[in-house]
């Protein structure tokens, strides 16, 4: 049960002087944290550490806090309009508010986000949920201090692996992982060159020779390409095991792109086991070249530790809707401009027919090519009504091109200053680390 006055039906929280009455149904659902925290306290020690003070014959709870910022949040998580910033108050003062009650910069208006950053980036100054006085719903249920010490840790090995950017040694930890895919890119690379792929053969026919001899040679790329599977097997297998949600950590577009990158080694190792150096597997060597081929999958695990890419999978995520309809526009223009150009070109005189454009699914190429203002030269329309045709495909092209990627556009920019700003907020604690 609640700590508080038994047998009321609603508490009052006194905000800076100004009052609000909530309802005790209302109150452990509520939007804010800190205020839905309340519900769970058992102990006076518990309600102050919710609170500054409370009244328990009156059941009211005080919060010295800025009343105004309060109202305009309250108005926001009841439903009443967008958070912006409250008049004639600092930007970062309100978002001190924010953080205190138990929101974040995304709940913001774009524009205030980026008026937030601004001033953030000029003032060098940096807010975390780990501060004192932002406290989560762990700390706040009974026995959660006993506890906390493991938690903490569980949420610092989870932080090293997942923000780059939130200690010094996840930075060293981001750093040694770039190493390994990009050393493995590059052998990716060079087994594909007819002189790496000649010495490899030379060193396999030496292993058939030296069969008998107590260590056989082993070719240096598949050595290297060892350790790299080791390095992101582990890496892979230690993030799951401090991850918060399991199943939600199965179903992370860059955890699935990691599962891919490893699984084919092993698939092919135990191919190969099973089957032979010198059996159907190779002899059908299709198979495990593709395998091979999948491995560059792992050039996306860049996207763990660039906000770059980060931003580029935020942006398609969020602009699917516009992806698709840029996809329509494309597939619209191509089937009526292919039919027109096969008919100006080819259809209509046969023998003086474009031998480029004799079916609609050829003339495809061309419409493409044409629209993207790519213009590779290898087919082109001859006739005048052709290149007329041709004139209105490249500009139909670049006005239905453009049109999606405005908002396109907007929404990368708008990804880009939220993975900035979620990025730099982790700074102050890699500063603080640092320094000690």
């Amino acid at each position: 049960m609640t700590f508080g006055r038994s047998g009321a039906a609603s508490v009052v929280l006194n905000v800076g002087g100004a009052r609000y009455s909530l309802s005790r149904e209302l109150l452990k659902d509520f939007p804010l944290r800190r205020v839905s925290r309340l519900h769970g306290c058992r102990s006076e020690r518990d309600v102050l550490e919710v609170c500054d003070d409370y009244d328990r014959e009156r059941n009211e709870y005080f919060f010295d806090r800025h009343s105004e910022a309060f109202g305009f949040i309250l108005l926001y998580v009841r439903g009443h309009g967008k958070l912006r910033f409250a008049p004639r108050m600092c930007e970062l003062s309100f978002y001190n508010e924010m953080i205190y009650w138990g929101l974040e910069g995304a709940h913001l208006e774009y524009c205030c986000q980026r008026r937030l950053d601004d001033r953030m980036s000029d003032t060098y100054t940096f807010y975390s949920a780990d501060e004192p006085g932002v406290l989560g719903r762990d700390e706040a249920r009974p026995g959660g201090a006993e506890a906390a010490p493991s938690r903490r840790w569980l949420e610092r090995m989870r932080r090293t692996f997942e923000e780059p950017t939130s200690s010094l040694a996840a930075q060293i930890l981001a750093s040694v992982s770039v190493v390994f895919v990009i050393v493995s890119m590059v052998v990716l690379c060079a087994s594909t060159l007819p002189d790496w792929r000649n010495a490899a053969a030379d060193n396999r026919s030496l292993d058939d020779r030296s069969r008998y001899s107590a260590v056989p040679g082993r070719e240096p790329s598949g050595i290297i390409e060892a350790i790299c599977i080791g390095w992101f097997t582990a890496e892979c297998i230690v993030r799951f095991i401090v991850s918060k949600n399991k199943c939600e950590f199965v179903k992370r577009p860059l955890n699935i792109i990691d599962l891919l990158a490893i699984t084919p080694y092993y698939i092919s190792v135990l191919m190969t086991v099973f089957t032979g150096e010198n059996s159907q597997l190779q002899r059908a060597g299709v198979t495990l070249r593709v395998l091979r081929m999948m491995r560059i999958f792992w050039v996306i695990k860049l996207a763990r530790h660039f906000i770059g890419l980060q931003t580029l999978g935020l942006t398609l995520k969020r602009c699917y809707r516009e992806m698709v309809m840029l996809l329509v526009f494309i597939c619209v223009a191509m089937a009526i401009f292919s039919a027109l150009s096969q008919l100006l070109e080819h259809g209509l005189d046969l023998e003086t027919s474009n031998k480029d454009f004799t079916s609609i699914p050829a003339a495809c190429w061309w419409v493409i090519i044409s629209m993207t203002t790519v213009g590779y030269g290898d087919m082109y329309p001859i006739t005048v009504p052709g290149r007329i045709l041709g004139g209105v495909c490249v500009v139909s092209g670049i006005v239905l091109l453009a049109l999606p990627i405005t908002f396109i556009y907007h929404s990368f920019v708008q990804c880009y200053h939220e993975l900035k700003f979620r990025s730099a907020r982790y700074s102050r604690s890699l500063s603080a680390e640092f320094l000690n």
